[in-house]
């Protein structure tokens, strides 16, 4: 109860949003922030410890891209927070990516721990690149399971939340969480 207690005004506020209300834009952080800097701090809680992006650098970063998303159609809460798991993943890729080239060859590797949820044998961090392109690799396949992945890993979503911004079953998102997990392990350690 407490969980719909706290979607209600989310979803209200995106509504209004939708119905062409910039101004709600200002009431929507107090109720995302918190939410939005648990998954930052998720991302980020296995890096390096003088790493210089933060939570609450990359929550400011999403939420700032978040408002410049003109042309979404905002459903609701988990539709919202799957939108800001693909942006958090493209600011850290890009975070990554930016780290790599400057270093001398890019032997710098920026590590990203790995959700309970998906186990890969013995690798408890891997690359945020190679998850990256793993996941790319994936979208090409099956752009379904991708999404599954982009939400539950980057996003924190639960099965409910990406079966409803996907507009499908539980037992279909587990499903396809089983098979692109499966795909994503073959691919990280070829």
């Amino acid at each position: 109860m407490k969980e719909f207690e706290a979607e209600k005004p989310i979803t209200q506020i995106l509504s209004e949003i939708r119905n062409g209300n910039q101004t709600a834009l200002d009431k929507l952080l107090p109720f995302v922030y918190d939410e939005l800097r648990r998954l930052a701090h998720g991302y980020l809680r296995n890096e390096r410890s003088n790493h210089t992006l933060q939570p609450t650098a990359l929550v400011h970063e999403a939420y700032l891209r978040l408002l410049g998303q003109k042309e979404i159609e905002w459903q609701n809460r988990a539709h919202f927070f799957g939108v800001s798991a693909r942006l958090m993943r493209e600011i850290l890729i890009e975070y990554a990516r930016g780290r790599n080239r400057q270093k001398r060859g890019g032997e710098f590797k920026t590590q990203i721990a790995l959700d309970d949820a998906i186990s890969f044998a013995n690798q408890s961090q891997l690359d945020v690149v190679a998850v990256d392109d793993a996941l790319s690799k994936l979208e090409k396949l099956d752009e379904r399971q991708a999404r599954i992945v982009e939400m539950k890993f980057f996003g924190g979503l639960t099965v409910e939340e990406i079966g409803e911004v996907l507009s499908i079953s539980p037992a279909t998102v587990k499903r396809e969480w089983s098979s692109a997990k499966l795909l994503l392990y073959k691919m990280l350690n070829d």
